[in-house]
């Protein structure tokens, strides 16, 4: 999970793109409901189209004479929501139900694409089964929601267990703080040669993976783990560039100034996250991956990189706080949501699509199939769904020391943000007290002065 700004020639050629994706225009049949979602840059990993094409199959089947027509959007993350939202501000583009990571969603609230699901959400009897803090990330200011989760994630450390054997180090391995994880990289370093010691994600390429799976792994492991070292709540002010956030930054700084991390060119390949599921971790090329949850939806039976032996062959550590202070480790959770926009032709038959997608059944199926964390109360107290695959249990678990990122409208730009002052010690262009005084700057714009320093 995972924006970076795009240049005026390639938004131009992505809303051509999208023009064209989307034909002639959501309303064009009554009977037919527009589908848009994210495709996987990596043509051997079709988890999404899959289940989306057995979905269709179900809903034309219960619905005769309706038809789905699916427009996958074939992008990395950052592109993604570059092109959605070109699609999404015209009658003759905008698809029927579009898939919004939550990061974005309140912006794309405040600029009027999305449409309220309350009237359906009052009538949807299963809407009682989804937990509180998943309905809570796709709830605007104004009280009303405006997505319907499809499951959330957790982070952590995933380690290569022969890395680590041969590095000498334990099968075992749980770091208690920032320098244990650093300590670990050097001595793979040291007695491994050939291997990626260790892996943060980094820079504008990456988008929002850069963000949460790397940077806010960090900073909200800073504190106590109950004040929000990125937002001031109380203040309703976004939180300028801190001392814990300058040690965020030296994190990324080490990591990349000690080549500990991959080379700066492969890390500022936006592609990056596929090479990490697809190759280093799987032929032992990676030491530590400080990554998501729903890795594995790359490795079962039928996908692209079918790895059954992935449980045997990595381990997984929760991700420190940085001295090991209370509550000892960190999480992040986001998430993904069914929207409708509010430029729709066929809102009622894309919500009746909704509902098809999350019956228990077929919600549970999705969780399984793209690794997925359940946020219907049904599904995660289900045996069947605790046990469907390893390692669904230890994310389940850092749920209770998870974080939700601030869902607030200026937060892409804030991300975007962040990720500048990570490329910059990165590739070594910036110190951490340059970068994070950029960050200052870049932040009082993109929240028109809302800021507090701390």
């Amino acid at each position: 999970m995972r924006p970076t700004a795009t240049p005026l020639l390639v938004a131009t050629l992505l809303t051509a793109t999208a023009l064209s994706a989307c034909g002639s225009g959501s309303g064009s049949s009554p009977d037919t409901v527009k589908i848009s979602f994210k495709q996987s840059t990596d043509n051997s990993i079709r988890v999404m189209d899959t289940y989306l094409g057995q979905m269709k199959k179900e809903f034309e089947k219960a619905n005769p004479g309706k038809k789905v027509q699916l427009v996958p959007i074939k992008a990395p993350d950052s592109e993604y929501y570059t092109k959605l939202q070109q699609m999404l501000r015209s009658p003759k583009t905008a698809p029927d139900l579009v898939y919004e990571d939550t990061f974005l969603i309140n912006s794309d609230i405040t600029s009027g694409y999305l449409k309220p699901l309350d009237a359906y959400l009052d009538k949807w009897p299963d809407w009682n089964q989804f937990v509180d803090t998943a309905k809570s990330a796709a709830k605007a200011q104004d009280g009303k929601t405006y997505g319907v989760p499809d499951g959330t994630d957790t982070r952590g450390l995933w380690f290569d267990k022969g890395v680590f054997q041969k590095a000498g180090l334990p099968a075992d391995w749980q770091p208690k703080s920032w320098d244990d994880v650093l300590s670990a990289a050097r001595t793979i370093k040291r007695k491994v040669p050939g291997v990626t010691p260790l892996n943060v994600y980094t820079g504008k390429p990456a988008g929002e993976a850069a963000t949460m799976q790397g940077f806010e792994m960090l900073l909200y492991g800073t504190g106590d783990g109950k004040t929000d070292p990125l937002y001031d709540t109380a203040a309703k002010k976004w939180v300028a560039g801190s001392q814990a956030f300058k040690d965020a930054l030296t994190f990324v700084e080490t990591v990349y100034k000690e080549k500990l991390g991959p080379d700066v060119s492969d890390a500022l390949d936006p592609n990056f996250g596929t090479t990490v599921r697809g190759e280093l971790l799987p032929k032992g090329k990676l030491g530590i991956n400080l990554d998501g949850s729903w890795l594995p939806q790359d490795w079962q039976k039928g996908a692209g990189h079918e790895w059954p032996e992935w449980s045997q062959k990595l381990g997984l550590a929760y991700m420190p706080t940085q001295h090991g202070q209370a509550p000892g480790k960190v999480s992040m959770s986001g998430g993904w949501t069914w929207a409708i926009p509010s430029k729709a032709g066929n809102p009622d038959l894309a919500f009746k699509f909704v509902e098809t997608m999350q019956t228990k059944a077929n919600a549970q199926k999705w969780y399984i199939a793209n690794s997925g964390i359940a946020v219907r109360k049904d599904v995660a107290s289900d045996p069947a769904y605790v046990q469907a695959q390893p390692g669904i249990k230890f994310f389940t678990d850092l749920v209770a020391s998870t974080h939700y990122r601030p869902a607030y409208p200026a937060y892409p730009k804030v991300s975007t943000a962040v990720q500048e002052a990570m490329e910059g010690v990165t590739t070594g262009d910036s110190s951490v007290d340059k970068a994070a005084s950029g960050y200052d700057e870049e932040l009082k714009t993109a929240t028109d002065g809302q800021v507090v320093r701390k």
